[in-house]
This record gives structure tokens, C-alpha cells and sequence, in this order.
């Protein structure tokens, strides 16, 4: 009886000693094994077998965690105090340096955050760190990388939450774009303006050209029709002219009879005209009659 209860705590004192020796790493963690306090190996994901009361297994997260590097004030270039906030982004590399070379990896990193950011934007003015938080976030992230690497870790990227001024020069800074958008509204209201008072102007161009042009146009047909009449004109006195020198040649005075002849017939005019004269025989020869002169009164006794 005593040997079977002496089998039996034996055989509890073994189960107990391989359930402490077992280990589960999870696939977002690898596992620092110590021995008496020295480093001794690195477990990977999966079951991982200590020797109980000699061994120690560390746990180490090694995926993508987040550090808040919480607000602090910075004093810019420009002398002002801007509250600033960010946080950053890391992963565990090498294990066994996160463990040995730092004592506090998410504390170690967080002071040198701050630091790094009250080093870089002190560098800038209020308005060149709000225009350019991309390459501030760049260039801390650069930094942070480059320091933490005996640590063991990888600075994945930083993001900067805000840039804040105090209240005062938030104020006066909201007054000044206010009053930069009404000046803008305003050169935009001018051009408007001028756009449509220079739209008024081309159109008041536009009807002068236009009466300008009419009146060319009205002038160049009293012109043309100044000009066709003197042409009529010189193409009735050529005409004229031919027939004085077919049938009137030498006998001007006689045209000038027949004219002022047409004349009284026109006008109703009476003219008396002398028997003896050619223009007698002229007319009769032009009406197709004969035309009988007035006889006037010769010598004495004689009608």
C-alpha cells in the first residue's frame, strides 16, 4: 500500500514537471528562454519546452503597437509656444535587444520622441510646421529609426496629431485669413466689375463701328450715286455734242434757238421769232409741219 502511494506521488511530481516545462508562443510573439539568468535561446510560435526551476521564458510582442508621445509645448522659431501632439508606430525587431540593450522600450521611446519633436519643429516657424507636417513626420520618423536601432527596434511611421498656437495667436491668426478671404472676395467682386464694365465697353465699340460703318457705306452710295449721275451727265453731253457736230455743225447759235425753244415749251413762255431765221425751217423739219411765221410790218404800205 505505502509503494503504490509512493508510485503514485511520484508519478503526480513528474506530470507537474513536464506541465511546467511546456510553453506556448503564440505567432505574434517569439520567446527569449534565460537559463540561471543568461540568455539561452529564442523560441519561435509554438510548444517550447523549459527545464522547470532553471529556465525562464520571456514573451516579447512583436507585432505593430502604438506609442501616444502625448502634448507638450514647443517653442517655434518664431518665439511661440505651440502645444504639439503625436504618436508613433513600431514593431519589434530583434528581441533579445529590446530585452538586454534597453530597459524599457515603450519609456525609451516615447523621451526620445518628445525630444526629437521639440528639436525639429523648433527649427521652423508656427506656419512652416502646420504647411509641412508630412516632412515632419518624415524626418522624426528618420531620426527615431535610425537612434532605436540598437534597440532592437523598427520606427514603422509617425503621425503628428496637432500643431496648436495659444489662444491669443489663434485668434489673431483667424482674424488675419478672415480678413485675407474678404480681401480675396473683394479682388474677385473688382474684377467681376471690370469684366462687366469692360463687356459694356466693347459693346458700346462694337454700335459706334457699326454707325461708323453705316454711315461709310451711306456716304459710299451718295458717292456712287453722285458719280452716275455725272456720268449720265457726261455721257449726255458727249451725246449732245455728236449731234451738234452732225447736225448742227457751224450753227451753234441756231442750237441755242432750239433749246431756249424746248424751254418755252416747257415752261409756257412765249418767245417771238423771226421769219427770216433759220431756226424756222428747223423746227418745222423737227415737228414734221410747217410752221408759219409772223409776218411784221415792213415799209409803209406793205404788211
Amino acid at each position: 500500500m505505502a509503494f503504490d502511494l509512493l508510485w503514485y506521488v511520484f508519478g503526480l511530481i513528474v506530470i507537474v514537471i513536464v506541465a511546467m516545462s511546456i510553453r506556448i508562443v503564440r505567432p505574434v510573439e517569439k520567446g527569449v528562454v534565460e537559463r540561471f539568468g543568461k540568455y539561452s535561446h529564442t523560441s519561435q510560435a509554438g510548444i517550447s519546452f523549459i527545464i522547470p526551476f532553471v529556465d525562464r521564458l520571456i514573451k516579447v510582442n512583436t507585432t505593430e503597437r502604438m506609442i501616444d508621445v502625448g502634448s507638450q509645448n514647443v517653442i517655434t522659431k518664431d518665439k511661440l509656444n505651440a502645444i504639439v501632439d503625436a504618436v508613433v508606430y513600431y514593431r519589434i525587431q530583434n528581441v533579445e535587444n529590446s530585452l538586454y540593450q534597453v530597459n524599457d522600450v515603450k519609456s525609451q521611446l516615447t523621451t526620445l520622441a518628445q525630444t526629437t519633436l521639440r528639436a525639429v519643429i523648433g527649427q521652423m516657424s508656427l506656419t512652416e510646421a502646420n504647411e509641412n507636417r508630412s516632412t515632419i513626420n518624415s524626418k522624426i520618423e528618420e531620426i527615431l529609426d535610425t537612434e532605436t536601432k540598437n534597440y532592437g527596434v523598427d520606427v514603422l511611421r509617425v503621425e503628428l496629431q496637432r500643431i496648436e498656437p495659444p489662444q491669443d495667436v489663434q485668434d489673431s491668426m483667424n482674424k488675419v485669413v478672415k480678413a485675407e478671404q474678404e480681401k480675396i472676395a473683394a479682388q474677385d467682386l473688382a474684377t467681376a466689375q471690370e469684366t462687366n464694365a469692360d463687356g459694356e465697353r466693347r459693346a458700346l465699340i462694337k454700335v459706334a463701328e457699326g454707325n461708323k460703318q453705316s454711315e461709310i457705306l451711306e456716304a459710299d452710295g451718295h458717292g456712287q450715286a453722285i458719280e452716275r449721275l455725272a456720268t449720265a451727265e457726261a455721257n449726255r453731253v458727249r451725246i449732245v455734242n455728236e449731234a451738234l457736230q452732225k447736225y448742227f455743225k457751224n450753227e451753234a447759235q441756231t442750237f441755242k434757238a432750239l433749246d431756249t425753244f424746248r424751254d418755252s415749251f416747257e415752261n409756257g413762255t412765249k418767245y417771238v421769232i423771226d421769219s427770216k431765221s433759220n431756226l424756222v425751217n428747223v423746227m418745222s423739219d423737227m415737228v414734221g409741219a410747217n410752221i408759219v411765221p409772223l409776218k411784221t410790218k415792213g415799209k409803209k404800205g406793205e404788211e
